[in-house]
């Protein structure tokens, strides 16, 4: 059986506001998340992405009252990542209606933390965040980073991708800080590298400017494709990507939407 290719819009919040910039810099408003996330499901979206882009670089916690208020108004899976340390924190964003949740900074300075959360809550509950930039420091050529992009590790980021899924990740979102924002079109050279090296599905983040870019990242092994601005500023729909990608022979789920009846 194959499975669908999954179309994902991701929230970048700040200071309970969504917003994006290029390469994690330059942020300007995109709207309440809330209000966004009840968009995106009536469209049809797959699943949401809710990333709290600062609270690693802040040392804060995730704001849970606005992943609270997002997760009311969706019915459609909600991954929610940023600033979550412990098992424990993990705890508490399921409890706050994230059905996953991402980790990025504190499974890279502690990496038993992703077999400990999968350990207690399961796999599927476990996403593994890797924010990869090219580098000539590592073996394959990418780097990863922490702290929203901001500090580089030396480490690996094909090597850590296939670390994390042993260690219990049930998928990958991929995000090279090179592209993010740039909409040139996403790295297809790192999701090629990362899909040859794990078994768990794998997000390409990063870089979407037009139709024929989630097409590309189909194409170079992505099990879903996520995008930010796009969708935020009316750019591009869910039902057009899905028509895309349909016609270039993914599967995808339909939408269920009249926008999406008229895309296809």
């Amino acid at each position: 059986m194959t499975v669908a290719l999954r179309v994902i819009p991701c929230l970048d919040v700040d200071a309970g506001r969504v917003v994006k910039g290029v390469r994690f810099t330059g942020l300007r408003d995109a709207g309440d998340p809330a209000e966004l996330a009840a968009t995106y499901d009536r469209q049809g979206a797959d699943e949401l992405t809710f990333l709290d882009i600062t609270a690693s670089s802040d040392e804060r916690e995730t704001t849970y009252d606005v992943v609270r208020r997002t997760a009311e108004h969706v019915f459609i899976p909600l991954t929610v990542g940023g600033g979550v340390r412990s098992a424990q924190d993990v705890d508490r964003l399921l409890r706050a209606g994230a059905d996953k949740v991402a980790l990025n900074t504190a499974a890279v300075a502690r990496p038993d933390l992703l077999r400990e959360a999968a350990g207690r809550f399961g796999a599927q509950c476990v996403v593994l965040s890797v924010d990869a930039r090219r580098s000539a420091r590592t073996e394959s050529g990418f780097e990863v980073t922490t702290h929203g992009g901001r500090r580089g590790t030396g480490i690996d980021a094909v090597s850590w991708a296939a670390r994390g899924a042993d260690s219990g990740a049930g998928e990958i979102l991929l995000n090279s800080v090179d592209a993010d924002g740039t909409r040139h079109g996403f790295d297809l050279d790192l999701i090629s590298a990362v899909r040859g090296a794990v078994f768990v599905p794998v997000i390409a983040s990063g870089g979407a400017g037009q139709l024929a870019h989630f097409v590309a990242a189909a194409d170079a092994g992505a099990d879903a494709v996520l995008a930010a601005s796009l969708f935020h500023f009316g750019e591009l729909t869910i039902g057009a990507v899905k028509a895309a990608l349909a016609a270039a022979g993914h599967v995808v789920r339909p939408t269920g939407t009249k926008e999406g009846a008229d895309a296809g």
